[in-house]
């Protein structure tokens, strides 16, 4: 038997695995790092930048122009006592936050953030990506029961109403995307994009775009639609009675869920990591440019839909409730099927002239 394992034929595969294993967990390593460096930071920028939008400054103490911020918030909800309702449903209590922050985690996974740089590179990508933001949704709904609160019962009811209406919006939003690639698996709707105008699917599937671009705000609980939270009403909804880090783990979660829907958007619209074509036709310019790492490509155009959650939430006041579910089931539904129709037809169209 132990003739048998050390044998060179039988030694390879096992040498094979272990490497491959090793370069999984160094993309999973990276690919945190990325995304927990992008939540630290982001609360800074976005700070700043509405801070400038307000004329304010905003953070400015700590480190210069207070670039050490985020740091200091993190120690302080790392080391600040974790208060417990008395009445509270301890067990539940306890499992909500980490659900939530799991959930978000777990979308990273199928994220490629250039070619074959993903951890599961799965042919579901999209119904996965779903699937986890529906079970995020759980976690939110637990922190409100468990307080037992009211102002977190509410804010916990309304999230579970705005995640089932806006999920089915998003979610057809991106049929048109599936029809033109013919397939769930992200990087080859990336690479689907590179025989279309621009090399993206913004122009032909600019009415999807509008239904996700729209869907993705209130999936995410942000301004305008962040009647979860609602701190003039709920004075911050679910996760009021939530202190310390249990806190930080929502605040993570929610920040995450941005880096994933905006994410998703440049994967389905602006061709994830490549570069855009016009760019590229450019003289001289075109050359520079084309020689960028695709990550950064594929980081730019993330942080442009980053600076958009900031940008909309300093100038556009919040919606009533009933607006709300207007929108998701009067506007954005029916707008949605009309792209699949339109698609749809358009694709057998192209089909039969070929």
């Amino acid at each position: 038997m132990f003739e048998n394992i050390i044998r060179p034929e039988t030694l390879e595969p096992i040498v094979r695995s272990v490497i491959n294993i090793g370069i999984i967990l160094i993309n999973i390593a990276i690919i945190v790092g990325i995304a927990l460096f992008h939540v630290a930071y982001a609360t800074y920028f976005e700070r700043k930048t509405i801070g400038h939008m307000q004329v304010r400054l905003g953070p400015i103490e700590v480190g210069p122009h207070g670039i050490l911020q985020p740091i200091a918030d993190g120690l302080k909800l790392l080391f600040k006592e974790d208060v417990i309702p008395q009445v509270a449903d301890r067990t539940v209590f306890y499992i909500a936050p980490v659900i939530f922050f799991t959930a978000a985690m777990t979308s990273l996974a199928v994220i490629p953030f250039f070619e074959k740089f993903v951890i599961a590179d799965i042919n579901i990508g999209l119904l996965f990506l779903f699937a986890m933001s529906s079970l995020g949704a759980y976690g939110i709904v637990m922190s409100g029961w468990a307080s037992n609160s009211k102002y977190a019962f509410l804010g916990g009811l309304r999230s579970a109403a705005q995640v089932l209406s806006y999920e089915i919006a998003m979610g057809l939003s991106l049929v048109g995307v599936m029809i033109m690639a013919g397939s769930l698996n992200l990087s080859e709707i990336v690479k689907a994009q590179q025989t279309y105008p621009l090399g993206l699917y913004l122009i032909p599937q600019i009415l999807g775009f509008g239904v996700f671009l729209i869907a993705m705000f209130a999936e995410t609980g942000r301004c305008p639609f962040d009647l979860p939270e609602a701190e003039s009403e709920l004075v911050a909804g679910y996760f009021v009675e939530y202190s310390g880090f249990r806190f930080a783990l929502f605040f993570l979660g929610e920040y995450i869920g941005m880096f994933i829907m905006s994410s998703i958007a440049v994967v389905c619209f602006l061709g994830g990591w490549t570069v855009p074509q016009f760019i590229l036709g450019i003289p001289l310019i075109g050359d520079i440019l084309s020689k960028i790492p695709n990550i950064i490509w594929f980081l730019l155009k993330v942080y442009f839909f980053i600076f958009l959650y900031y940008w909309v939430r300093a100038t556009v006041p919040r919606y009533r409730y009933d607006q709300l579910m207007a929108i998701g089931w009067k506007i954005l539904i029916p707008v949605a099927l009309a792209n699949i129709v339109i698609t749809g037809l358009i694709k057998l169209w192209v089909k039969g002239m070929i």
